[in-house]
Order: C-alpha cells, then sequence, then structure tokens
C-alpha cells in the first residue's frame, strides 16, 4: 500500500500543477462570458403573443365559471337562491310569498317580495324567465267586444268547456298558445273532460283572475259522468280515488270521522289534519254526504 501513496517530486509537481489548472479552468468558466451574441427581441411580436395568452387564460377561467340558464324566479330553492348569492333572509321571504299561493310576475314585484339588493338584482334579473302569458300579454279584441255592454253571460249563452278549442280559449284575455293548450291536455286527461269549472284550479299558470274571465265565457254543459262516493261511508281505498287525496289524508279523514260519528257537513272536512282547504270544492265534486 505504501508503494500507491509514495511520490517522487517530479511525480508531486506534476500532481501540484494538475490542480493548479483545474482551479485556473474553473475560475474562468465562473467568471467569463461565453454566450452568443444578444438576441434581438420584436417586442411588438412579444407583447401581441403575451396578448393572445392571457386571453386565451382568461377564457379559459370563464369556461370554468358555474353557467346560469334562464329560470323561473318563482321557482327558486334555498340551494338555488344561495348559489345566486341571495341570503336566508331574502329566500326565506320568497318561499314565504309563494306558500300563499302567490306569484311573482315582475323584475319589480320580485325585489318588493325578498328586498334584495339593487346590485344583486342587476346580476341575476336578466335570467329571469316568465311565463309567455305574463311578458307577453296580448288584448283579444272578441273578449273586448264581449265584455262591451257589461252584462253577464247566462248558462245557456256560454260555450261548452268540454267542447271549446285551445283557439277559441286564446280569445280570453291573459291566455295564450301555451296556457290554451295546457287547459285542453289537462281536460284530456279525463276520459269525458271536466266535471266542474272548477277543475281549471289545477290547471298550472292559470291565475284567478284568469280562471274568473274564463267562468264568464265558459260553462261545462256535459260534465264527465262520475260516480260519487258517500263520504260517511267511504272506505280509505275508495278516498284515494279522488283528486288531491292520498292513503295518508284518507286514514285522517275516516278517522276524524269516528270520532264525530259522522259529518255534518263538507266544511268539517276542512278540520281534518294535512286537508288541502283549497282544493275542497274539486273534492266535494267526487262527494255524497250520506
Amino acid at each position: 500500500m505504501k508503494s500507491h501513496f509514495t511520490f517522487s517530486k517530479n511525480q508531486r509537481n506534476g500532481i501540484f500543477i494538475l490542480i493548479l489548472l483545474i482551479i485556473i479552468l474553473q475560475c474562468i468558466g465562473f467568471y467569463m462570458d461565453f454566450s452568443s451574441e444578444k438576441i434581438d427581441v420584436n417586442k411588438t411580436e412579444l407583447l401581441k403573443f403575451q396578448n393572445e395568452i392571457d386571453a386565451l387564460r382568461l377564457a379559459k377561467i370563464e369556461e370554468r365559471k358555474p353557467k346560469i340558464y334562464a329560470f323561473n324566479p318563482n321557482y327558486i330553492t334555498d340551494y338555488k337562491g344561495a348559489t345566486l348569492g341571495m341570503t336566508n333572509e331574502e329566500i326565506d321571504r320568497l318561499l314565504a310569498f309563494r306558500k300563499q299561493n302567490n306569484w311573482i310576475n315582475s323584475v319589480k314585484q320580485f325585489q318588493e317580495v325578498t328586498k334584495i339588493s339593487d346590485s344583486l338584482l342587476e346580476a341575476i334579473s336578466p335570467y329571469f324567465k316568465f311565463p309567455d302569458w305574463v311578458t307577453n300579454p296580448l288584448p283579444k279584441p272578441e273578449y273586448k267586444e264581449a265584455y262591451s255592454n257589461n252584462k253577464p253571460k247566462t248558462f245557456q249563452q256560454k260555450q261548452d268547456l268540454n267542447k271549446v278549442t285551445a283557439q277559441e280559449l286564446q280569445n280570453i284575455n291573459g291566455i295564450g298558445e301555451v296556457l290554451s293548450e295546457r287547459i285542453i291536455k289537462f281536460r284530456n286527461k279525463f276520459p269525458g273532460g271536466f266535471i266542474d269549472n272548477v277543475q281549471l284550479q289545477d290547471v298550472y299558470g292559470l291565475t284567478p283572475e284568469t280562471i274568473q274571465r274564463i267562468n264568464e265565457e265558459f260553462a261545462v254543459k256535459t260534465p264527465r259522468l262520475i260516480k260519487k262516493i258517500v263520504l260517511n261511508k267511504a272506505t280509505v281505498d275508495e278516498l284515494v280515488t279522488i283528486q288531491h287525496i292520498d292513503y295518508n289524508l284518507a286514514f285522517d279523514i275516516v278517522e276524524e270521522r269516528q270520532l264525530r260519528e259522522g259529518y255534518k257537513s263538507f266544511e268539517e272536512l276542512k278540520k281534518v289534519k294535512d286537508f288541502p282547504i283549497n282544493k275542497i270544492d274539486i273534492i266535494k265534486l267526487y262527494l255524497l254526504l250520506d
């Protein structure tokens, strides 16, 4: 081993010179600039290229943002309202208004009910979509002529609601193509059509004012034949065949009947738990008291 680490004087000088050369070369490489000539950059083209990159990046960011599609503000839920930026109080005001069976028919009315800020209203109102009869109410000349004398029509003078066409319904102020087709479609769900005009309450989108105008022009002259159910003898299975009555409500009706030892009037149905009071006139169409 000693022979491998024993150097002569010449060998030591050679090693010293080699180390010195390595140090000198390292210093030259560190302090000397051997790069080529400075590149001439076209600043105009560079700026144009940078703007294109920025535009693409902004487009990508915009693409990732959640999109808002047109919607009817009457059907805003808790989740939908939160995504739009509404507070819980504003959402609750709207839901309470709708629970009273009221409808929002304009941007101004929406702000009056919810009391949202002008800035939020400006941001979300362009996406509001109201029914055609709200946004494009068209006056009906025939309607004006029919009511110019202010004399209500008799039952004989009215047209049969079970035979009226969609085109004839459009003569009523407030009824356009969409609502008229919806009324006809709802009527045709029942073999034989309507039993009574009161069933118009179940047609979505008809306001009480519009229903009143229909009743002034049309009446059910050929009602659908039905077998009425005796309320004080009806079973649960019989009651659930009636519109707006499900099994839970049917059980409650029978239970209340037992407690009362029979119903004396249809008005007593309103005392039944969760009874749809606003639909009692429709439910009564299918019932007999005794």
